[in-house]
């Protein structure tokens, strides 16, 4: 194992750093896929340059940081500038480690909780089907691996994507989580909230892992421990937040930032175009409805947070990456960096994988709409060749695999604690196969 380990980090390190050195991929720091106008390096630098100069990097419309990330930046700039490729090549593989570990303390919270459902589960249930420390014996070497030799993670690095920064950032703060630090968790999710906007709403599934220690059996929100649970996560996260943007305020004494950076996400001022859902339709609408649609838009990037909520109440640690999946989706600036974060934890849900049905047809849509999406680029920008519908329809497909992903393993999981709980006994075996998997899939989703 440590063998196994040190050889995947050894190996993945090497193979970054032939890529940062390859003068045919440093193309991928202008690749809108890639990057975005708010984890661009260049738009680092140019906010880097301001600063220096006395002029704020919050006046203009080039720089989207928040101040705390500003400092860290300039920090790093200043002093590691001749080796910024080979550092951010450190950065990606120390955030592998901590991939690693997500996926290491994942197995282990998640046999805690199958302990305390157990009694729960029909008396005659399958035995393959429950978890052992066999089914999480390999998850640190090959989540790392997965997100190591993943083209999406690699792109970012190469790109020098700022988004590493709050990756890492994450899966700190699902280790804790898991862990159960509730005090650091917490300080951690204010830290991913108030550096993305959309990750305020980790805040649910945060709450409910501290709940599921605290209570035992399933969880029951109107439990007086599991109010009290609740609000102590709520009222740490918010105070932690709080003190972090006071903490801003006292760094530029100005509440420009605001403006720049969550306005900026909110607002959606800038339409370069990206794999998101939110540039196409913002350059056709017309702008007497455009804030109209910028809430339909905002609205509904939260709005599954509650009824995943309910439905997944016992099961806080798939919430969780649910959630992170859905804000890769949804969010107005979605980059190459937020998709190989999450598909490097698909390791982590093994257990779940003879259940999906669409594994080769979203594969290959993942494949195919990273391969022709520069090309359909370059068609539409320099050539001239194809135009803006080409793209989109593109980015389409790309998000419609990542819906098609996600639901599959939804109900890949749900299936599984079908099963679980409700067994078919042997006698009924020939019913059981006259028993369409789609009616199955009804109750459960019921």
């Amino acid at each position: 194992m440590l063998i196994a380990s040190a050889f995947v980090l050894g190996a993945g390190f090497l193979f970054r750093f032939w890529a940062t050195s390859n003068p045919y991929l440093l193309a991928l720091i202008n690749i809108n896929e890639v990057v975005s106008p708010i984890t661009s390096w260049k738009r680092v630098t140019e906010g880097l340059f301001l600063k220096r100069n006395g002029i704020s990097p919050y006046e203009g419309d080039v720089f989207h940081q928040t101040p705390l990330m500003l400092n860290f930046l300039d920090w790093i700039e200043g002093n590691y500038s001749q080796v910024l490729p080979g550092l951010f090549v450190v950065f990606d593989v120390l955030l592998a480690i901590l991939i690693g570990r997500a996926a290491v303390e994942t197995g282990r919270f998640m046999l805690l909780l199958q302990q305390k459902s157990k009694p729960h589960y029909h008396k005659n249930v399958d035995e393959s089907l429950l978890l052992n420390e066999k089914s999480f014996r390999n998850a640190f070497v090959y989540t790392s691996a997965l997100y190591l030799f993943n083209p999406y993670s690699l792109a970012a690095c190469v790109a020098k994507s700022t988004a590493v920064f709050d990756n890492m950032i994450l899966a700190l703060m699902v280790i804790l989580t898991l862990k159960g630090w509730r005090v650091f968790s917490t300080f951690l999710l204010a830290l991913l909230a108030y550096q993305n906007f959309y990750s305020i709403m980790l805040v649910v599934p945060v709450a409910i892992c501290f709940l599921q220690r605290d209570v035992l059996g399933l969880v029951k929100y109107i439990n007086p421990t599991a109010v009290k649970s609740i609000l102590l996560t709520l009222s740490l996260t918010m105070f932690w937040l709080v003190s972090l943007l006071y903490y801003s305020f006292t760094l530029t004494q100005s509440w420009d930032f605001i403006r720049s950076t969550y306005g900026f996400v909110i607002m959606v001022p800038e339409l370069t175009p990206n794999m998101g859902i939110f540039w196409y339709f913002f350059t056709e609408v017309f702008q007497h409805f455009e804030l109209f649609f910028i809430i339909v838009f905002q609205v509904n990037a939260f709005i599954y947070t509650i009824p995943l909520a309910i439905k997944l109440r016992n099961h806080s640690v798939f919430l969780l990456y649910t959630l992170i999946v859905l804000i890769s989706i949804f969010k107005s600036y979605p980059t190459y960096a937020d998709v190989g974060f999450y598909l490097s934890f698909i390791p982590c849900w093994s257990f779940t994988h003879k259940y999906m049905k669409n594994v080769f047809i979203v594969s290959n849509m993942y494949i195919w709409c990273a391969a022709l999406s520069p090309v359909f680029y370059h068609l539409w920008i320099y050539a001239g060749s194809a135009n803006a519908n080409f793209y989109f329809a593109l980015t389409l497909v790309f998000n419609g695999a990542q819906i098609f992903f996600i639901s599959d393993l939804i109900l890949a999981y749900l299936r599984r604690d079908f099963d679980l709980h409700h067994p078919l006994p042997a006698a009924d075996t020939d019913k059981a196969k006259l028993t369409s998997s789609q009616e199955v899939d009804d109750v459960i989703l019921s």
